[in-house]
């Protein structure tokens, strides 16, 4: 096999601990943003494009499962070990709202409309509470079979995704009967489980498998087996021919979606890779890991000599006027950023 040229990812520390879940916006009129969720309990906030800090979310007392952003990137939402789903300003960085639950939050996913915040956790219990009644009382689906691992919404917010951390299969839910209408089946437990964002797909990866779902007729359209344990799995955004890959191997490979064939292997975690997300716009992906950092890799640099993949990861010129004014006004610690600016 020929030599590639190695790629160079942009690196983003601030992670104390293990970052275990990650979640891109929409391309919004201020660009798109990267939000992370780590052991460290402080969900961090960064421009998607360039991977800059932008803040970080402030009131956890354990582990952060579980991150992600409404369609407009103005409010997020954490899932956490201290029993509590958390809703924040993506602005300002204030806490909106904390919903208290009895276990650890392990999922928490806001509908696309941006109306509703879907969690579900150790309790075993799907709840879904009304953004805009957030003192009312959460609706609850059936009881789960098993403690709820991930969670996503599909078909226009008809219907609920759910995998179990404890059994394999994912579990799809009709939002309007609150019941289980499909399941499905796996062999081992699915511990992602991602619907593709033209909504025809739902990736999962479940032991050392990754499989591709219709998400309309539930289907199984592929499924490729890996050489080791994988964790994560995305399906490239724009033209749906190529899957990234992250697992206990620490390396994150790219994939022909058609043929399975790798196309890419990228070494430089030092951990096992918990999560990895394509960008909206397919150019590039991220990862994150038990290292404590964050990459974000180029899906194919752009036959760059050295000196450009050098650029690529020096003082980016682009987006940083496009963010300025939605950062403004974020709480930063003095020490915080003193310690980002450092980093």
């Amino acid at each position: 096999m020929e030599k590639k040229k190695v790629a160079v990812p942009l690196v983003c520390h601030g992670h104390s601990r293990p970052v275990v879940d990650l979640f891109y916006s929409p391309v919004t009129p201020d660009g798109y943003f990267l939000i992370s969720a780590s052991k460290d309990g402080n969900p961090m906030l960064r421009n998607g494009e360039t991977g800059d800090w932008i803040g970080t979310f402030q009131g956890h007392k354990g582990a952060v499962w579980s991150c992600c952003l409404d369609t407009n990137a103005l409010r997020a939402a954490s899932g956490s070990a201290d029993f509590s789903a958390k809703v924040w300003d993506a602005l300002t960085g204030d806490e909106l709202h904390s919903f208290e639950h009895k276990h650890i939050v392990r999922a928490c996913a806001f509908s696309e409309d941006t109306h509703l915040l879907l969690t579900g956790g150790v309790e075993k219990i799907l709840r879904v509470y009304d953004m805009n009644r957030p003192d009312a009382a959460p609706r609850e689906l059936d009881k789960a079979p098993g403690n709820v691992r991930t969670v996503a919404w599909l078909h226009s917010d008809q219907t609920i995704l759910s995998s179990c951390s404890d059994m394999g299969g994912v579990r799809l839910w009709d939002v309007r009967t609150g019941k289980i209408v499909q399941t499905l089946e796996t062999k081992s437990p699915v511990t992602c489980a991602e619907v593709s964002q033209d909504s025809r797909f739902i990736t999962t990866t479940d032991g050392s498998s990754v499989k591709f779902w219709d998400a309309n007729h539930f289907g199984l359209v592929k499924s490729y087996d890996m050489p080791c344990t994988v964790e994560s799995a995305s399906l490239e955004p724009k033209s749906g021919s190529k899957f990234i890959v992250g697992g206990e191997d620490m390396w994150v490979h790219v994939f022909d979606f058609f043929t399975g064939e790798e196309i890419t292997c990228n070494k430089g975690h030092h951990g096992p890779v918990h999560c990895v997300r394509f960008a909206p716009g397919g150019e590039s992906y991220a990862s994150g890991s038990e290292d404590g950092t964050i990459r974000i890799w180029q899906l194919s640099p752009p036959n760059a000599d050295d000196n450009e993949a050098i650029n690529a990861n020096g003082k980016p010129t682009a987006g940083v006027n496009e963010v300025a004014h939605k950062i403004e006004g974020f709480h930063i610690p003095k020490e915080e950023e003193q310690q980002q600016t450092e980093g």
